[in-house]
């Protein structure tokens, strides 16, 4: 049997094995050292710890803490549920105009935090029961709070985005501005929907207050609750596309002003910063594991040949490179049922992307596919994270049934602006 073989029962048993419920990063170092010790020579694994240093030297990922930390403290400055009070406001008597201010404020939170799991814990904290209140039917309502609250996967700045731009080996500044306009496209296309269903079926679709006074009152009210965090997202984000700050130093920038934040709201206090720190040490300790897991898993494999074996193959079988794409694609879309964002990055990615290069395909263009596709990883029954969050914070009156009928409409939505983004994305001036 070939080394190349060996690599790929190496891959296939480190992927049936996360299927199977191990632990991602110690089944991705362990397995894959098996592996080398059986099969290579022993000196090989020499080069691993200069592997891991430049993992830990990569000022790139420094930007993951920080934006788990902002979007933490954010979680605890109640700025989503003000948002959410005043966009309700503002939109007044318009059919489905709650369902519209969840999408917006969903929006803003991403691009302000980027932590879907916060996000939607909160989203379904503060809107879930008002929304039930005021006659939407629950499957309508998961689905808007759901979808909108996975948005942080691809709007900048995004964890999901960072990971991917260090895996590629692409700059994650221009991965952030490749992802500006689909997200905003996304973000339109969920609006949309909801206006639309609201005209057609205007039962399922309350307005959100039926007597809106416009005064000033309410515009200092909506101006106040926005203004905040539209300042943060100008800080960090433009900052990044107008080249004055890298990702990094605006993920800084991004924790501290979430801290201001959280203090101008009054709710900063020992106990809170306790409790950000310990769940951003938490999360952080968990992707840094899977990274150093997925650096050993990469050296195996490489030093094997599954690399090189994957590109003779796919040069020898003569498929184009738009064919490999969406296999990749429908392979990505099928695993993000039974497996987080954070394991495809590190077990699929890496493995198809010399392939890619071989191609020539954009990588940039190739990042925002990724992302856009993994966002389904949050969203897809029956093991959708977004949805065990959802879930969790429910009232018992809501089924998982109820949360499975209403993603579908969006999850549709998502995968007509990945062929969107697959055939134009000159009009999305990714390319």
């Amino acid at each position: 049997m070939s080394l190349a073989v060996i690599a790929l029962i190496l891959f296939v048993s480190i992927f049936l094995l996360v299927l199977y419920g191990y632990p991602v990063a110690f089944t991705l170092g362990g397995l894959s050292l098996l592996y080398a010790f059986c099969f290579l020579d022993i000196n090989v694994l020499t080069l691993l710890p200069n592997r891991v240093m430049g993992v830990m030297d990569n000022a790139v990922l420094l930007a993951v803490p920080l934006f788990v930390f902002m979007g933490i403290m954010l979680e605890k400055s109640g700025l989503a549920e003000r948002m959410l009070n005043s966009m309700a406001s503002l939109f007044g008597s318009v059919r489905g105009g709650m369902a519209v201010s969840v999408v917006v404020v969903g929006a803003l939170l991403a691009a302000s935090t980027g932590i879907v799991g916060a996000t939607v814990i909160t989203m379904g904290l503060i809107s879930l029961p008002p929304m039930l209140r005021r006659g939407y039917p629950p499957a309508l309502a998961t689905g808007v709070i759901a979808a909108s609250g996975t948005l942080g996967q691809i709007i900048p700045p995004s964890v999901v985005l960072v990971l991917l731009g260090s895996v590629l080996q692409v700059s994650v500044g221009g991965l952030f501005r490749a992802a500006l306009y689909p997200s905003l496209l996304l973000v339109g296309a969920y609006i949309v929907y909801i206006l639309v269903l609201g005209v057609l079926q205007p039962s399922k679709f309350p307005p959100a207050d039926k007597e809106l006074i416009w005064n000033r009152a309410l515009m200092v009210s909506v101006l106040q609750s926005l203004f905040l965090p539209l300042l943060l997202i100008v800080a960090v984000l433009g900052s990044i596309l107008a080249g004055v700050a890298s990702p990094t130093e605006a993920a800084g920038v991004g924790a501290a002003g979430a801290v201001l934040l959280t203090w101008m709201q009054g709710r900063l206090s020992w106990l809170v910063t306790r409790e950000v720190c310990r769940d951003t040490t938490h999360l952080t300790s968990m992707v840094f594991m899977i990274l150093l897991g997925a650096t050993t898993f990469s050296l195996v494999f490489r030093e094997l040949g599954g690399d090189r074996f994957l590109v003779s193959l796919i040069e020898r079988s003569d498929l184009p490179e738009y064919q490999f794409l969406a296999l990749v694609m429908v392979v990505v879309f099928v695993a993000g049922f039974f497996i987080d964002f954070i394991e495809i990055v590190f077990i699929i990615v890496p493995v198809v992307t010399p392939v890619f290069v071989a191609y020539g395909t954009d990588l940039i263009w190739l990042g925002i596919l990724l992302g856009i596709n993994l966002q389904t990883s949050f969203l897809s029954p029956p093991f959708g994270f977004a949805l065990f969050y959802l879930k969790g914070v429910a009232p018992p009156e809501v089924t998982t049934g109820h949360l499975y009928r209403g993603i579908v409409p969006f999850l549709i939505i998502q995968v007509l602006l990945l062929i969107v983004v697959v055939f134009f994305p000159h009009w999305l001036g990714i390319v």
